[in-house]
C-alpha cells in the first residue's frame, strides 16, 4: 500500500501465508518421580505431555503409578524431528542409571532461572522474543515486527508503574519475560493493570511461565493494585488454561474481534483482583524498595 491508499484505508488483512510455520517440534525428556526414578519418553508438545502426566489423562502406567500429579521435568533434549526423538529416547533408555542421573543435573545446572528486572538495555533480547510470536503465532494480534528501538521505550516506560521481569537461564540466555502496565490511563484506573508473559519457545511448558507470573502479581499487589487484566486469544486454550490455574477468572469474550493470518480471533478478557477489600485505596507505590524487590523474585 503507497502513502496516498494509506491516508485512504486502513492496514490490510493479515493472509494466512504471512504465518512463517516452523517445523513440528520434538522432544525427549526424563520425568523425576516422587521415589526418586526416572521416567522417559518423547513428544510433540512438551507442556501438554507434562499435563497429560500429571493429570493421569493419557500419561504413562508408569508416572500414574509412582506419583502422578508429584512428577516434575529433569531433563529436556529438543530433536529435529519424530524421528531424531525416538531415536534419542530409544538411546537414554539404554544409558545406567547413573548416565541419565548426571544428564538430569547438568540439564538442571544449565537451565537454572533466575529472575530480575529488566533494563532498557534488555531490549534487543526482549524484542527478538516477542517478534517470534508476531511472525508465528496469534497470542499477539500485531502484524508487523517491533524495533529495538520500540522495545526500548515500551521497557521504560512500564517501569515508571510497574515491574518488568526477565527469566535468564544460568548461561544468560532469555527464556521468558513478564510486565504489567496501566489498564487505562484515566485517573480512576490508576490501581489496574493488564499483565503480559511470554516464554522462549524452547521452554514453553517448563514452569518458567508460572514463575514470572506468581512473581508480577506479589510485586503488583506490593505496590498496591487492586485488579489485573489479561488478555488472552480465545484460541490459545494453553494460555486459557495457565490462567485459569493461576487464579484467573474469565470475565468476557470478544467475538471475532481480530484478523490475523487469514482467520478471525476471538478474545478472552480475564481478571484477577488483588486486593478484595472496598475502602477507598491508597495510591499505588510505583516503585518498590529493592529489599522488597528482592524478597520476591530471590
Amino acid at each position: 500500500m503507497n502513502t496516498e491508499e494509506s491516508e485512504i484505508y486502513g492496514p490490510k488483512p493479515s493472509p494466512a501465508e504471512a504465518w512463517e510455520p516452523t517445523p513440528e517440534p520434538a522432544w525427549v525428556y526424563l520425568l523425576r518421580c516422587p521415589d526418586g526414578s526416572l521416567y522417559g519418553g518423547w513428544t510433540n508438545d512438551l507442556a501438554r505431555r507434562l499435563k497429560a502426566h500429571r493429570s493421569g489423562k493419557g500419561g504413562a502406567k508408569y508416572t500414574k503409578s509412582h506419583g502422578r500429579d508429584a512428577v516434575r521435568l529433569a531433563y529436556a533434549e529438543k530433536c529435529a524431528d519424530k524421528s531424531a526423538a525416538l531415536k534419542r529416547e530409544a538411546a537414554i533408555k539404554k544409558l545406567p542409571k547413573d548416565e541419565k542421573e548426571a544428564l538430569a543435573a547438568q540439564w538442571a545446572a544449565d537451565n537454572k532461572i533466575t529472575l530480575r528486572l529488566a533494563t532498557p538495555d534488555d531490549a534487543a533480547a526482549v524484542c527478538e522474543m516477542y517478534n517470534w510470536y508476531v511472525r508465528h503465532g496469534v497470542q499477539t494480534f500485531q502484524y508487523t515486527p517491533s524495533t529495538v528501538e520500540e522495545y526500548r521505550a515500551n521497557i521504560a516506560h512500564v517501569l515508571e508503574n510497574a515491574p518488568f521481569i526477565l527469566a535468564e537461564s544460568a548461561d544468560g540466555r532469555l527464556q521468558g519475560y513478564a510486565c504489567a502496565h496501566l489498564w487505562h490511563e484515566r485517573e480512576a484506573y490508576s490501581w489496574d493493570v493488564e499483565t503480559t508473559v511470554y516464554c522462549a519457545p524452547d521452554c514453553v511448558g517448563q514452569g518458567v511461565g508460572g514463575r514470572l507470573y506468581r512473581a508480577l502479581i506479589a510485586l503488583l499487589k506490593k505496590q498496591g493494585y487492586y485488579n489485573a487484566f489479561a488478555l488472552v486469544t480465545g484460541n490459545n486454550k494453553q494460555s486459557n488454561d495457565f490462567h485459569k490455574a493461576l487464579g484467573f477468572k474469565k470475565m468476557a469474550v470478544e467475538k471475532r474481534t481480530g484478523y490475523k493470518f487469514g482467520q478471525w480471533l476471538d478474545l478472552d478478557y480475564w481478571i484477577l483482583p488483588l486486593r478484595n477489600d472496598t475502602d477507598e485505596p491508597q495510591p499505588v507505590r510505583k516503585k518498590l524498595t529493592e529489599e522488597e524487590i528482592a524478597e520476591v523474585l530471590g
